[in-house]
């Protein structure tokens, strides 16, 4: 098992230091100079190249790279060019608010995904089948952002209702703080839970037709038994490749939901940097978003080896 880990962990290093890499260096191929916008709003009249090398941005991007790194791998990711405030320090108050939706649009996906996926399988050809494939392409097909976006304009025309201004603090009514990322998190996860559902029904058909599952059926077994104990447990591990790799979906995802409900979590946060040709904060997010991706899939690949044995070897 330990050599199992170790490997991973060799894969997964590297796969993070390119993404340092891409991500330091593409927001700087965002059309627009900050110095031109920083000397527009708060320093006029001063030069362009003084203001440059003050940033540091006149020396090449090679060492720029280098030295972010170096602070990176001290656990420092810069301060804000705009309000000179630590880059951590904000990311840190705001990644609670982007892993909670997150994590919630993950857990809806799963609860609509398992259940319709396994009864779709074991009721093929009918009309729960039909109803669940449509429902899955349908999913698929209708963008997320539009459907949020429609949850708020039409209740507001229809109704006169829309979703409460501002930002509510779980100390302050922790019903409250949950009830406005459950619309959010719903939508985010419906996307995801398609792909998921139709991933499970297809694994678990393969499955059910596998003769140790037929043995099962002779033997008297229970209908859940047979599809959960010997079904499902091995039709799983491709079930969570996907999952895993909708981690990354679903966290971009974030950056359009945040901006759309208003909620104050590192995707509001880092379109606004994009706005501002904010580098630091572009890259430490954008970091900290790679850093969670591969982490998660680190946590799956190990997730196998518990799954299926065979896999440590």
């Amino acid at each position: 098992m330990s050599g199992y880990v170790l490997h991973r962990l060799c894969v997964a290093i590297p796969s993070l230091l390119i993404a340092s890499f891409i991500v330091f260096a593409l927001p700087r191929l965002i059309p627009g100079d900050v110095v031109q916008l920083m000397l527009e709003e708060q320093a006029a009249g001063r030069n362009l190249d003084d203001l440059r090398a003050q940033l540091g941005l006149d020396r090449p991007l090679a060492i720029q790279y280098v030295e972010w790194l170096g602070r990176v791998a001290r656990g420092d990711l810069g301060e804000s060019l705009w309000t000179k405030r630590p880059v951590l320090g904000e990311l840190a108050r705001r990644l609670p608010v982007s892993l909670e939706l997150g994590l919630l649009a993950i857990c809806f996906s799963v609860a609509i995904a398992l259940p319709v996926g396994i009864l779709a399988a074991v009721r093929q050809d009918t009309v729960a089948d039909y109803m669940a494939r449509s429902a899955a392409i349908l999913g698929l097909s209708v963008p997320g952002y539009w459907v949020a976006t429609l949850v708020i304009v039409l209740p507001a025309i229809w109704w006169g209702w829309s979703p409460a201004p501002g930002f509510v603090d779980f100390r302050a009514n922790p019903w409250g703080h949950l009830a406005q990322f459950v619309l959010p998190a719903l939508i985010l996860g419906v996307a995801s839970a398609a792909a998921l559902m139709r991933m499970t029904r297809a694994m678990l058909l393969e499955v059910l037709r596998q003769d140790y599952v037929r043995t099962a059926w002779s033997k008297g077994l229970r209908e859940r038994a047979v599809v959960l104990r010997h079904g499902m447990a091995n039709a799983i591990i491709p079930v969570v490749t996907i999952l895993g790799l909708h981690v990354a979906q679903l966290f971009g995802g974030t950056v359009i939901f945040e901006t759309i409900f208003g909620l104050p979590g590192m995707g509001l946060f880092l379109f606004d940097a994009i706005s501002q040709r904010d580098y630091p904060v572009i890259q430490g997010a954008n970091l900290l978003i790679v850093a969670v991706v591969v982490t998660t899939n680190l946590l799956v690949d190990l997730l196998y080896a518990v799954i299926d044995p065979r896999i440590r070897s």
